[in-house]
């Protein structure tokens, strides 16, 4: 961890709000705070943030807008919190772009480790060994060091942190099929709490964001299904 690491706290609960900067001033983090949705989005502005947690429920712009208007322009982590223990909600979030979830209340331990997991994803070691572009399908490779997806035509799209760590093991093990499970244990870590259903939503995200590239017209024809087995990408020719 940077010793500048910066964390936006955006929730509308002031207490809350204050005895959360003060654990993690104590861990070495740097906290910017927002009451609201609009003072969340201009704080992400006028400050370089490394990662943002995230209220669902707030005046004004809703936690979800705030998410969605934050992944226009940049990958930064987010983690939702969220006082529902609904997983429509949870599901929601992780739609629009959120990279976890944790539902209040709880464990500040729990919410430290959440955020020292994504950040390692987010700023990995250099893997020096391996090449910088993988192959995804014929027209469509992978970024390593941009963490963007890119077509022949051009395009190309940013990944968040778990869209990338993902497509990447799916790329360095063509034709190997993952169960969710597998795929919560090496992306999201074995301590993760949430459902595999997450595993479901950033795969539909990962082949919305093929889709934008306007090679394939169906992401699925790339990242497949094996119905009671898990995802695999399809052997590369």
């Amino acid at each position: 961890m940077r010793a500048d690491t910066s964390i936006l706290i955006v929730d509308d609960e002031s207490s809350f709000v204050e005895g959360l900067t003060a654990n993690l001033e104590r861990e070495g983090y740097s906290a910017v705070t927002a009451a609201d949705g609009e003072a969340a989005l201009a704080r992400f502005r006028e400050a370089q943030i490394d990662l943002v947690l995230l209220d669902l429920m707030l005046p004004g712009i809703d936690g979800m807008e705030v998410c969605s208007r934050i992944r226009r322009d940049s990958t930064v982590p987010i983690i939702m919190l969220t006082a529902k223990d609904d997983d429509i909600d949870k599901i929601l979030g992780l739609e629009v772009g959120a990279d976890d979830y944790i539902t209040k209340p709880f464990n500040f331990r729990e919410l430290l480790a959440r955020i020292k997991a994504v950040m390692r994803r987010a700023n990995p070691e250099p893997e020096t060994d391996e090449s910088g572009i993988l192959d995804i399908a014929p027209g469509i490779t992978l970024d390593i060091e941009r963490r963007t997806l890119s077509g022949t035509g051009g395009r190309e799209v940013a990944l968040t942190v778990k869209e990338f760590a993902m497509i990447q093991m799916l790329a360095r093990n063509p034709g190997r099929v993952f169960s969710r499970e597998d795929l919560l244990d090496r992306v999201w870590g074995y301590d993760y709490f949430g459902s595999s259903r997450t595993v479901d939503v950033h795969v539909r995200r990962l082949r919305k964001k093929i889709e934008d590239l306007d090679i394939v017209s169906d992401g699925s024809e790339i990242i497949k299904t094996r119905w009671g087995a898990g995802y695999l990408l399809e052997t590369v020719r």
